[in-house]
């Protein structure tokens, strides 16, 4: 009797070390080579992006974006030798932004005289705002900031029905834009013994302070009622050096779907194309026992195969069983949940799908389709 499978998520192979591991050859001699690499950038690899790239001192990059544009230059640097077709799996250290803003305590209380900040908002009557209405104030105020820079604004908060007075918040502008960050509050600093002054100190340790804050984010509902897996925190602290001297400092925490934690390791795809690394335009996609369960009452199969893959998670390829898929069949079956979970896809671009293959044993087997506008056509 067949075994009965219950898992069907594939899992990636685990890449823990900080140096690139084993390339896997596909065969072809040194001048028409083509590889399929798996790869962990380690310190060394992040100077190939030039001294003029921040990634060449911090050890990662801001964004998806940002790697996606600076690791091919690594990529050309350690293997321009590889064919067209080769392929790298690189897996590297993200951190949205640097971590401590470096300005010093930057505090401002909005006045109403003898000039009333308030109606530097164009349109603006009132003398207080709501959220919104501050965010879209703050670059009438200050004109000129920079990377990183913090303000900690106290202002009346009009919250929709009432005008609350000396409402402290946050306030970073980054990557061109103010957006509002997480301001540790007195009763935060109070829970963890730290209310005298409310701040951190030189005896705290980087660590000590990035597990204070994932505390506090955890424990505040309306920072989890929203977070999922690369959310991100830009969490504001107040800190007293070694040298005396206080900062408003932020840090970038991103949810890792357990812990915030103050960087996220990320893995992207790349493709050596007409001459040169490029990040991979390729979709890979593994299917869901959800996936599956769209297969009922579809036409791609009889009832007898559709029921089994639905029970056990994978599709019999064995010609000789009641339980066979075609090649025909399962291509139909990709097709089905294609359409369903991309209903806007990328037009000539590969969709590379994974799914379990019974041969007795259960095997990841991968078929690739493109739409053409109109279909979805197997390769």
């Amino acid at each position: 009797m067949k075994k009965i499978h219950y898992l069907l998520t594939i899992a990636a192979i685990a890449i823990t070390g900080c140096q690139k591991q084993p390339i896997v050859g596909l065969g072809g001699s040194a001048s028409s080579e083509v590889k399929a690499m798996t790869i962990t950038l380690a310190s060394t690899d992040y100077t190939k992006v030039g001294s003029g790239v921040y990634a060449y001192n911090t050890k990662s990059f801001a964004s998806d974006a940002d790697a996606k544009m600076y690791i091919p230059t690594i990529l050309n640097s350690e293997y321009p030798q590889l064919s067209d077709g080769s392929t790298a799996s690189v897996t590297f250290t993200e951190q949205p932004v640097l971590a401590d803003s470096i300005f010093a305590d930057q505090k401002y209380t909005l006045v109403t005289t003898p000039t009333n900040d308030y109606k530097l908002l164009p349109g603006n009557s009132f003398s207080d705002f709501t959220v919104a209405q501050t965010l879209s104030w703050l670059p009438y105020k200050f004109t000129a900031p920079v990377q990183a820079q913090e303000e900690i604004l106290t202002f009346a908060f009009y919250n929709g029905s009432a005008t609350v007075a000396g409402t402290v918040q946050a306030y970073l502008y980054t990557n061109g834009a103010w957006l509002n960050a997480y301001l540790v509050s007195p009763a935060q600093y109070t829970s963890i013994s730290l209310g005298t002054y409310d701040q951190f100190t030189s005896s705290n340790t980087a660590a000590s302070i990035t597990g204070y804050l994932n505390v506090f984010l955890k424990s505040d509902p309306n920072v989890m009622a929203v977070a999922t897996v690369g959310t991100v925190e830009y969490v504001s602290y107040n800190y007293y050096n070694a040298a005396k001297a206080t900062t408003q400092r932020v840090m970038a925490l991103v949810y890792n779907g357990s812990n915030w934690v103050a960087t996220n390791t990320t893995t992207l795809n790349f493709l050596k194309s007409g001459g040169t690394w490029i990040a991979d335009p390729t979709v890979y996609y593994t299917i869901t026992t959800a996936d599956i369960a769209l297969l009922n009452g579809t036409s791609v199969n009889t009832a007898v195969p559709i029921a089994n893959v639905i029970q056990y998670g994978d599709f019999n390829v064995e010609s000789s069983s009641q339980y066979y898929w075609s090649p025909a069949q399962l291509q139909a079956a990709m097709i089905v949940i294609l359409t369903h979970d991309f209903p806007s896809p990328k037009i000539n671009i590969a969709y590379k799908i994974s799914y379990l293959a019974y041969t007795g044993t259960n095997n990841i087997a991968t078929l690739t389709f493109i739409n053409n506008g109109t279909a979805w056509v197997a390769q």
